[in-house]
């Protein structure tokens, strides 16, 4: 390799950095869907992308697309890239780096005679945090955008309004779809968990990203003075939450390799001295393997209707979401690991408990991911990190990884 890589590196990280100042919150970083602060990242992917002599588009659900073109017409396409949008307050590497990375690749390789095409992503949206659904970058590249374009955030504006008002152009939505010959997708995304830090790996080889299921719990009981009810007269809405929430945790703590967590509950009338008459409890239950989920969330609802029958209180389920598991690429892993191999690390395998563009792009194409390394296992926070070696060293297996699939396509790496 003649490009120095450290230096790469460290432009991956200082982008990152570059980018945490565009932001709809000062003094934090949160950047939703659409946010005036998305056209400021725009323009300096923008930059950098021109600056390595790569063309241009934005399509019409906002994501950036850098390319470079193959030899000729016919040439497959190697894609590269991730998510620029984040949660509230957030870290600034989420997503982000995965973009900066890609880019970063690209530089390394500018002067490298590939036979294949290379395109940089910088996906609008992945976090679902405007919309409460996420992936609407990604879906628009597989053609499944269609069916969010009427959901509406908390002012009521639809996913088809905020492209319009964006300046997009919704005709122009089919555009945005892969077509031709794909060689695949690669990710670098942080890993937002304990499991390499504890392994004392820099990397990892995604193996699958778990499926999950999102559901809305609403319990109807009665309410009533807390003073002047006995117990066995009470229909205590919050009381047969509550009995849920904990039966979810010991569900998911006697069956490995799941997780379900209730992030939200809430009650009503919510007076200190009112027996609470309907609560609400949101689900959400993950697992790489979906008969495990799905079996575990049959016996979860089954809990759920038996507390609201033991109390008197009716129970309402709503499904939010359910997105399959989705395994990674058999071939795209094992070259990832190759190009490990080749920098002299070894890389653990290990499931993805997050959802990623990764799994809605690998409906149309292969699809892998590389994780780094995240010290403390803290992400979605602000105190979000990377370690600069790790930084280094997932540039490092990219590279090696894209020289290697252009030799083995018929290029020189």
């Amino acid at each position: 390799m003649t490009a120095d890589l450290t230096a790469l590196a460290r432009r991956a990280l200082l982008a990152c950095a570059d980018l945490a100042r565009f932001t709809e919150t000062p003094g934090e970083i949160t950047r939703t869907f659409l946010c005036p602060p998305s056209r400021d990242v725009t323009a300096y992917l923008t930059a950098w992308a021109q600056a390595l002599g790569l063309s241009v588009r934005g399509d019409a659900a906002g994501n950036l697309r850098a390319r470079r073109e193959g030899p000729g017409p016919d040439a497959p396409t190697l894609y590269l890239g991730s998510h620029v949008d984040t949660v509230p307050n957030a870290g600034a590497y989420d997503g982000v780096l995965g973009v900066t990375l890609a880019f970063a690749v690209a530089e390394a390789l500018r002067d490298a005679p590939l036979p294949f095409a290379l395109e940089l992503l910088a996906f609008s949206e992945e976090e679902g945090v405007r919309y409460g659904v996420p992936f609407i970058g990604s879906r628009a590249l597989v053609g499944t955008l269609d069916e969010l374009l009427p959901l509406v955030d908390a002012q009521g504006i639809s996913v088809a309004e905020a492209l319009s008002t964006y300046g997009l152009d919704l005709t122009q939505l089919p555009e945005a779809a892969v077509t031709g010959q794909s060689l695949g997708f690669l990710e670098f995304h942080i890993e937002q968990g304990p499991v390499l830090q504890a392994a004392g790996a820099s990397l990892g080889i995604v193996t699958a990203i778990a499926g999950q299921s999102r559901l809305l719990l609403e319990w109807t009981g009665q309410a009533a003075h807390a003073g002047t009810t006995p117990m066995p007269h009470r229909r205590d809405a919050l009381a047969a939450a509550a009995r849920f929430v904990v039966a979810a945790e010991d569900r998911a703590r006697t069956t490995p390799g799941l997780v379900a967590t209730v992030g939200m509950l809430s009650a009503q009338p919510g007076a200190i001295n009112v027996i609470p008459g309907s609560a609400q409890a949101t689900l959400d239950i993950r697992h790489e393997r979906d008969e495990v989920r799905q079996a575990a969330l049959t016996a979860l609802l089954a809990d759920a209707h038996c507390l609201a029958r033991e109390r008197g209180v009716t129970l309402t389920v709503t499904e939010k979401m359910t997105q399959p598991a989705v395994p990674m690429d058999g071939e795209l892993q094992t070259r990832l690991r190759r190009a490990a191999a080749e920098e002299g690390l070894s890389v653990p395998d290990l499931p993805s408990g997050a959802g990623h563009d990764a799994m809605i792009l690998a409906g149309r194409m292969p699809a892998a991911m590389l994780f780094l390394r995240s010290p403390n296992a803290l992400s979605h926070h602000p105190d979000e990190t990377v370690m600069p070696e790790d930084v280094e060293a997932a540039l490092r297996v990219g590279v090696r990884f894209v020289q290697g699939l252009a030799a083995d396509t018929g290029g020189q790496p």
